[in-house]
């Protein structure tokens, strides 16, 4: 019988292309998945989960965590929680953009680490990029690496856990490419800001997604309203 413990990963996975792709290289990379998605009042909130819950069962994940976290809604300041603030459709402003949510990946971070010890887990995959992204602060190698640090002091001495980026240098046209080549069903996948049954096609998000498979020179699989 033998003695060789599963190796453990939680990955953070919102339902986006993104952090998919990132639980499917996890998989690719030997690890039993524990997948961890987080309700925190985003307008598509109820269409990320059926993302969510439709790529675990691609992946046949066993363990999953849907945590809410209803604070965000409360605290506003983005216009992914607060209805009173607009999603641009403007195309991709300089500087952070409105859709930023105040700190998001640390906390989703410390929720997973939470969980990671509780399940003995040595890796934590998140999706985030900071090459061809949004903008976001809380997406660069900088505060990975500092929250990888506070992580594995604020945990117990024989936790070691960390925290694996593997998309963070890529493009979306090389993210789109590398979803292909792991048969990733980008289809299943989702991430307009504004709408929950056809993609806007004209958010930030969007329009990242879709130039990302124009550059690549492939079909995305999912419907949108504007193209």
């Amino acid at each position: 019988m033998s003695n060789i413990r599963t190796k453990k990963a939680i990955c953070i996975l919102s339902g986006g292309m993104d952090s998919t792709l990132a639980s499917y290289m996890a998989k690719n990379d030997g690890y039993e998945i524990i997948a961890v998605h987080f309700n925190y009042g985003q307008r598509t909130q109820d269409r990320e989960l059926k993302a969510f819950r439709d790529i675990c069962n691609d992946l046949k994940i066993l363990e999953k965590y849907e945590v809410d976290i209803p604070f965000f809604t409360q605290i506003g300041a983005s216009a992914l929680t607060d209805k009173n603030i607009d999603v641009p459709t403007g195309g991709i402003e300089a500087g952070v953009p409105i859709t930023y949510v105040p700190f998001r990946n640390g906390i989703f971070l410390s929720i997973a680490a939470a969980i990671a010890e509780k399940e003995e887990a040595t890796a934590m995959y998140i999706g985030v990029v900071q090459e061809d992204s949004s903008g976001y602060p809380d997406c660069t190698d900088e505060f990975i690496a500092d929250m990888k640090k506070a992580i594995n002091q604020g945990t117990r001495e024989d936790t070691h856990i960390n925290i694996i980026t593997p998309l963070v240098h890529l493009s979306k046209a090389q993210i789109v490419l590398e979803a292909i080549k792991l048969n990733v069903p980008l289809e299943h996948t989702w991430s307009c800001y504004k709408e929950e049954n056809e993609a806007c096609g004209i958010c930030d998000s969007c329009r990242l997604r879709l130039n990302g498979f124009k550059v690549a020179n492939q079909t995305d699989p999912i419907t949108y309203k504007v193209l």
